[in-house]
């Protein structure tokens, strides 16, 4: 189960409390580096490092005026450590601290949102295995087609949850960069070793090259990555809307005691949840596009992609983590409505088995388009008169030619479409 204190957790990452917290952290490992390379002496270090702090609220104030949210902190800090911090943010811009924290952020975000996923696979996993033999109609178009089972459908969205852990993790490879390179990325006034120092301490690769800032197709990537897992979810959830149908009603979101479904009706049960994780899915997507606009700047940086950020970054983390817990909550707690599975199987007598009639007269040497022809003019009868399949194939002249009741026998098995289920289980590492 994903904890449900999770949410809480991812919110603290974006609070004005971390990210004053990363971006002193920054400036004091940069003050390090620097001692070390002679420009800072260790006494003003050593007081650099014991009277540091921050005020949130005193930031916010001095923000308000100067309109410059760097500056405001610098100065907040400065009155905690006094003459010595003439040496903080020594050669560095706003961006060398602004975006190797929100790197540090992303990652951290990014990490609960790796575990969640993590709990949703096993969760899709125990539920694939659980119900691995279950034979339901598969749909094609959404009309009958042949059958599969119900642990196929968990395994395949358990095969995307794999694809999508791997994507969340490069994703989260590609964001872990930093960059410490002074107003235009040449290091002009701060030495490389001070950005290496830095960016190994908070666990973070150095950029290969930067202007002011880091580039946002990084950023885009990690956003993109997001909106896939929602859509995946999305996929998922309206899945299960459509199994829910009265009319058809073989899965259903669970509905706890004390649950309402409408101020009207009192009889129903609506897939609630499966329709808000649908509905949320659209505001990732939009975070997505937002992102990949943020990719062409001007120049060597301009600030159109900051505000966007301080939207998209923490609402798309927040909710992701808040759509995983409910969406393994949903699955681990999904009703399967199994004589309703197996009424909706029979439900169009037989007709499921065309494909293998077909086969079965092609193996028998009819030619394929005259098997074709006869097996669709006696299903269209099926279908219009709602007769045995089987009965009448067995009635069909030309089709009693080629078969008998053994090969009856061997077409109107659903164990047949199991064959290979083990197969497809252990190729997708269930």
């Amino acid at each position: 189960m994903i904890e449900r204190y999770s949410r809480k957790e991812i919110s603290h990452i974006w609070s004005d409390e971390n990210r004053y917290k990363i971006w002193l952290e920054i400036e004091i490992l940069a003050c390090e580096a620097n001692n070390k390379l002679g420009l800072i002496p260790n006494s003003s270090l050593k007081k650099i490092k014991s009277k540091a702090n921050f005020n949130v609220k005193k930031i916010l104030q001095i923000e308000d005026k100067v309109h410059h949210d760097v500056i405001a902190f610098l100065t907040n800090v400065a009155e905690y450590v006094g003459a010595d911090s003439r040496f903080i943010h020594l050669g560095m811009t706003s961006s060398d601290v602004v975006d190797t924290a929100i790197s540090v952020q992303l990652k951290q975000a990014g990490n609960i949102l790796l575990r969640d996923l993590i709990t949703v696979h096993k969760t899709l996993k125990n539920k694939a295995k659980k119900y691995k033999n279950l034979s339901m109609i598969g749909r094609t178009h959404g009309v009958h087609a042949e059958p599969i089972t119900l642990g196929l459908k968990f395994a395949l969205w358990y095969d995307e949850t794999t694809r999508n852990i791997e994507r969340l993790k490069r994703a989260l490879k590609v964001i872990s960069v930093g960059q410490i390179s002074g107003a235009v990325g040449t290091y002009e006034h701060i030495s490389p070793k001070v950005e290496k120092y830095v960016c190994s301490k908070l666990g973070l690769e150095t950029t290969k090259i930067a202007t002011q800032i880091l580039q946002r197709d990084r950023h885009a990537e990690f956003m993109t990555t997001l909106a896939i897992i929602a859509s995946c979810i999305e996929k998922y959830t309206t899945e299960i809307r459509h199994l829910q149908k009265t009319e058809v009603l073989e899965l259903e979101e669970s509905f706890v005691k004390g649950q309402k479904g409408s101020s009207a009706m009192p009889h129903k049960k609506n897939p609630i949840t499966c329709e808000r994780l649908s509905g949320l899915a659209r505001v990732f997507r939009g975070n997505a596009l937002a992102s990949l606009e943020n990719i062409p700047l001007w120049h060597e940086r301009d600030i159109s992609h900051s505000s966007v950020e301080r939207i998209i970054f923490p609402d798309s983390t927040i909710l992701m983590d808040y759509i995983l817990y409910k969406f393994n909550s949903l699955i681990e707690n999904i009703v399967v409505y199994k004589e309703n599975i197996k009424k909706n199987l029979e439900l169009t007598n037989g007709l499921m088995f065309s494909q293998t009639v077909l086969l079965k007269l092609i193996e028998k040497k009819m030619r394929r388009e005259d098997a074709y022809k006869i097996v669709q003019n006696v299903a269209m009868k099926c279908w219009k008169e709602k007769i045995s399949f089987e009965k009448l194939l067995k009635a069909d002249s030309e089709i009693s030619k080629y078969l008998n009741e053994k090969d009856y026998k061997e077409i109107f098995n659903y164990e047949k479409s199991k064959k290979h289920i083990d197969f497809i289980f252990k190729r997708a590492g269930i």
